[in-house]
């Protein structure tokens, strides 16, 4: 994507493990891009990235700790810049998560993060690749066809108070939200950046949200 109105993106930084690998997911797509926590980055930014990996009270702490909160809420939610969390990333739009203790999240999508329930048939975490199943259209899965497989690591999920917000589901010993959207702030539970040709399209698909 390039030209006058290609996108530009900035993976936020605030140290989490797999910034690299989306950062170079992204790069495959855009000529525009960087790895950042600087306010002035951000806001030149068309599209933001939030990566994420490990448990959610310590990405909170780092993501308190390291990014422009104040500054991400304004231009997130106040101005409507396209906004994608990944994983953790993910998560963390949650009001709260329940992982080791209960924590805050960021709230931007009403709900709660708590621990998978497969039961004492399936393991966990849940890992490796899995089908999705769509819930209502939206241009996040466009080209993706009818059940697409991602790559998933995980061993918590967010469960939105609001239906309406989940896109599509996967399922592994319970079925889950695997791709929630409110307006512009978007999550993926499972990685694009280790989906193969899914991520790209995925990835594709929300540098296309205007």
């Amino acid at each position: 994507m390039t030209g006058p109105s290609a996108p530009i993106v900035c993976v936020l930084d605030y140290g989490s493990g797999n910034v690299r690998s989306v950062r170079n997911l992204f790069a495959s797509l855009v000529a525009d891009i960087v790895v950042s926590n600087n306010p002035e980055d951000i806001r030149r930014a068309t599209h933001l990235v939030l990566p994420g990996v490990g448990a959610f009270g310590a990405a909170m702490t780092r993501i308190s700790a390291r990014l422009p909160v104040a500054d991400l809420q304004q231009i997130v939610i106040v101005e409507g810049k396209p906004f994608l969390g990944i994983c953790v990333g993910m998560q963390v739009l949650a009001d709260r998560g329940l992982e080791f203790g209960e924590h805050a999240g960021l709230g931007w999508i009403a709900g709660t993060t708590r621990g998978l329930d497969t039961g004492s048939d399936v393991s966990i975490p849940h890992t490796g690749w899995n089908d999705l199943a769509t819930v209502h259209h939206s241009p996040l899965l466009d080209g993706l066809g009818d059940r697409p497989d991602f790559y998933f690591v995980h061993s918590f999920i967010f469960v939105p108070d609001d239906p309406a917000d989940v896109v599509a589901t996967a399922t592994h010993g319970e079925t889950f939200a695997a791709v929630v959207q409110r307006r512009n702030i978007i999550g993926a539970q499972f990685h694009p950046e280790k989906s193969q040709h899914s991520g790209i399209r995925f990835a594709r698909n929300f540098l296309g949200l205007p």
